[in-house]
């Protein structure tokens, strides 16, 4: 292949260059943002995968410091997670109460992924929950009736149910999307396609959709059900434009980001404006959580396109260079061709040939892609942030707690290892 003989290979293995030279390499002046903006940053380097260490005020000062409504936001670390761990486990409970089936063999694959130690962290209920927290109005002390405690339980019931909805449409796409990139593994164990075969894995799926369908009707709120259909419209219209995708698509970051809210932050972000809508809160307040949902989806996803190519299987839970190996095209491929637009041609080409796989990441190890997929996602967390920042003021102690534990969010997502 004469674009081969031509090209000057740095290595003849493109994993060391992507694990190691990439990642040792001097930051020129174009690669300053980081340097300049993340003064109290640290790159570490560990078993061939890096990994970075922020403070959160350094976090906090992309562009400019983030208060929300007082400094306490960065005086005290949070974990987000245990703020929400007792409602997390009765969720946890009623998903595997809400997945029985007649059929047991269809019982049994529908309830895969929600059985103890295979559940996940699950990322999204715990946005879900503290974004219930941080919009609630306040509602008066119960009368002689208890009309107030009936008020509030019956609202945080009802967002509990979009959190269990939301759940269980994320693990119905799961299960798709495995049967559609025949994948074997998810989560660290085998994917129930590899395990009771496609069939009853795409049923699976779809008795999941129709559980959440059933949830969704209980609440009877028309916007609420509007804004959930749109989500599965989106996930089926981001899968189609992943598997159907012309080659200048394929190198189109607009048509990328595009597919990527599609599948991955369209979710978050409409489950997070059902919150608020159901707290009767403001169309200007439901929007500012729909763009923290938004912007927090994008940047999971784009720390998922680093991941892809540093992480290991071992804390990935699945094969390294997954993406690639399919012919997706992700963010850090798509800077590397800004760099090196030679790269056009293997990405024309497709991935079909092992070769062009090793091509595109020698490219990739000697261009700006990584870091520069993670600088993007460092803006859409800084974004997600601003929008929590800019909710109305509040001096109740736990709507200020579970703000200042969204914000926190942010920063985990781009730290994230896995």
């Amino acid at each position: 292949m004469l674009f081969c003989r031509g090209f000057s290979r740095i290595s003849r293995n493109p994993r060391t260059i992507l694990l190691g030279f990439i990642l040792s390499r001097p930051t020129g002046p174009s690669q300053s943002l980081l340097s300049n903006q993340y003064l109290n940053s640290t790159l570490k380097v560990c078993a061939g995968r890096e990994t970075f260490s922020w403070s959160l005020p350094a976090f906090l000062g992309i562009g400019r410091q983030i208060h929300h409504q007082s400094s306490s936001i960065i005086e005290e670390q949070l974990d987000p997670f245990s703020l929400v761990a007792d409602e997390l486990s009765l969720l946890a409970k009623r998903l595997r109460s809400m997945v029985v089936a007649e059929v047991p063999k269809l019982a049994s694959a529908a309830e895969y992924f929600f059985k103890l130690g295979v559940e996940g962290k699950r990322f999204r209920p715990t946005v879900l929950l503290l974004m219930a927290t941080a919009l609630n109005v306040h509602i008066p002390e119960p009368t002689a009736g208890g009309v107030g405690d009936t008020l509030t339980t019956d609202l945080r019931t009802r967002q509990q149910s979009i959190a269990e909805i939301t759940e269980m449409i994320h693990v119905a796409s799961l299960l798709h999307d495995d049967v559609l990139d025949d994948a074997d593994k998810r989560r660290g164990i085998g994917s129930l396609n590899a395990v009771m075969g496609n069939k009853l894995a795409v049923l699976a799926g779809d008795f999941l959709l129709s559980r959440a369908c059933v949830s969704l009707a209980a609440l009877k709120n028309t916007e609420v059900v509007s804004l959930i259909a749109t989500v599965v419209e989106h996930l089926v219209t981001g899968e189609t434009m992943q598997m159907t995708t012309s080659s200048e698509q394929r190198c189109s970051m607009e048509y990328y980001m595009q597919k990527t809210y599609y599948k991955t932050a369209s979710l978050i972000s409409n489950s997070c404006k059902a919150i608020a809508l159901l707290a009767g809160q403001t169309a200007e307040v439901a929007m500012l959580a729909f763009e923290y949902g938004k912007h927090l989806g994008l940047a999971f996803q784009l720390i998922d396109d680093v991941l892809d190519f540093t992480g290991t299987s071992a804390s990935l839970g699945k094969g390294s260079l997954s993406d690639i190996q399919h012919g997706i095209v992700t963010a850090p491929i798509l800077f590397a061709m800004e760099e090196f637009p030679q790269l056009h041609a293997i990405v024309y080409q497709g991935f079909d040939n092992p070769e062009n796989v090793d091509i595109a990441l020698e490219y990739l190890g000697k261009s700006d892609g990584i870091q520069r997929t993670r600088e993007l996602a460092m803006k859409h967390a800084n974004l997600a942030a601003a929008a929590i920042e800019s909710l109305p003021e509040s001096n109740d102690e736990q709507v200020r707690k579970s703000r200042r534990a969204l914000v926190d969010l942010t920063q985990r997502v781009i730290m994230r290892n896995k």
